[in-house]
């Protein structure tokens, strides 16, 4: 190898580890403020239906900013210019989204929904462009070990930056602070201060050593045509179909937890972090899984899985049973997110990557707002009580009959259309119930298993 070369190799490296970093900085963010947004809106005494915009408005805005960001990337063809201002623009949008709110009161609701459209359209806008630069600096039977190792390294912050957020609202509601949003006021500045960091990481990056991929200029119907792209399309409506049902609970659960259970900030950020854990636990195997076996065998694992869990609300408002619970999900989620991230990557032409990229994410987020107005309607029109065989069960609210719809919807889904598409690249081939015994959590108990067996046999 030429000195030229390992320099090179060197430099792209670096600018692997700056995406870690830039991971790292930006899981803080959302742990100690995005994810804490919706209790911020319940402050503000925002109503269910505002409850659902905030989640799923956001995201809706954020594609057409990823579709317009495409565009400029075919012109511009510099991704660290778009990312940098993105990522920077991001960092300065916390002050007014803290401010308005709090000096507008009577409007509070709404201006911290309009604020979050500003704020995750600019982070959207550079998803496309961040994507197509680092799946460049990472080869291809790599990347679902690298993007399991930056997401491990999200999840670990997420969840100390959770952690802190709760102790640091706890706090405030506890002392008898004169200003009961003086503890989001913190928190929402300490991500302000982590995203500058991700910034910084983000500069790091050299594009000089990525191999110059120009985004083909494909208008978007066409590159659905594109010949590849039957089993891409099939991927798309399992995805969206998906975000839609998943959509119909996840806004409400903070609702649920915190107005009508009346959990403590602590609490609730308990209840978080135990989601953000169990992504911790399990990120590194699910991408192993994700290279040696395909994303495809992933999607079939989770996705069959993911139904179950909002049908468990029904059983028990007890903050541990929750915890854990949240807890399974994180495993859970943690393998369909990778899975189905990856599986975009595989699917699509690098020079489509970036295009790609924003019809998923387009199509996930009109799946997440019909998903999150449906679950609103159902919020107003479920009873609280079920009548079974003359049996009639009072629950705390009527959101666990909504998360109840949910997964049920979820199940319908992932029986139809997971065998509808097919592995987008060659992996090593292994049966459903091989691939059992290597899951996370699973796989250490097959191995005790089989010392055991072995040991009868001897």
């Amino acid at each position: 190898m030429s000195k030229t070369t390992d320099g090179q190799y060197d430099i792209r490296e670096q600018s692997r580890r700056a995406g870690l970093r830039d991971g790292a900085f930006y899981a803080a963010a959302q742990g100690g403020g995005e994810n804490y947004l919706s209790a911020f809106a319940l402050l503000l005494h925002a109503t269910p239906l505002q409850i659902g915009l905030l989640s799923a408005l956001p995201q809706l805005v954020g594609t057409w900013a990823q579709l317009i960001s495409v565009k400029v990337l075919n012109r511009l063809r510099r991704r660290k210019t778009i990312i940098l201002a993105g990522a920077g623009s991001q960092t300065f949008f916390w002050l007014p989204l803290v401010a308005l709110p709090l000096m507008f009161p009577e409007y509070g609701a709404w201006l911290l929904i309009a604020c979050a459209v500003v704020y995750f359209a600019l982070g959207h806008f550079i998803v496309p462009a961040w994507h197509s630069l680092i799946t460049d600096l990472i080869e291809p039977n790599e990347r679902g070990a690298y993007f399991a190792r930056r997401a491990k390294i999200m999840a670990a912050t997420n969840f100390l930056a959770l952690c802190l957020a709760g102790l640091i609202l706890q706090s405030a509601q506890t002392q008898d602070v004169p200003w009961p949003w003086a503890g989001f006021a913190v928190i929402f500045l300490l991500a302000a201060a982590a995203r500058a960091g991700s910034t910084s990481a983000l500069a790091r990056i050299d594009e000089a050593t990525a191999r110059a991929t120009r985004e083909a200029e494909v208008h978007l119907l066409d590159f659905l045509r594109h010949e590849r792209s039957v089993n891409f399309k099939r991927f798309l409506l399992f995805s969206g179909l998906m975000h839609v049902c998943v959509l119909i609970a996840g806004p409400y659960f903070v609702v649920y937890m915190i107005r009508d259970l009346h959990f403590t900030y602590l609490e609730y950020g308990t209840w978080l972090a135990a989601g953000v854990l169990g992504q911790l636990l399990t990120l590194k195997p699910w991408g192993l899984i994700s290279d040696q076996y395909g994303n495809k065998k992933l999607m079939v694992v989770t996705g069959l899985a993911v139904p179950g869990l909002p049908m468990l609300y029904l059983l028990s408002t007890n903050l541990a049973f929750l915890v854990i619970v949240n807890l399974l999900g994180g495993i859970v989620w943690a393998g369909l997110a990778l899975g189905l991230q990856n599986y975009v990557f595989d699917a699509v032409r690098a020079e489509d990557r970036a295009k790609g990229v924003a019809v998923w994410h387009t199509i996930n987020a009109i799946g997440w707002f019909v998903g999150a107005m449906v679950g609103g309607w159902l919020a107003t029109v479920t009873p609280a009580e079920i009548h079974w065989a003359g049996v009639t069960v009072q629950l705390a609210s009527n959101l666990p009959v909504v998360f109840f719809l949910s997964g049920l919807l979820r199940l319908i889904v992932a029986l139809t259309l997971l065998g509808t598409f097919g592995e987008a690249r060659a992996v090593e081939t292994i049966s459903h119930r091989q691939l059992l015994t290597k899951l996370p959590l699973v796989k250490p108990f097959s191995k005790a298993f089989d010392k055991r067996e072995r040991g009868g046999e001897a």
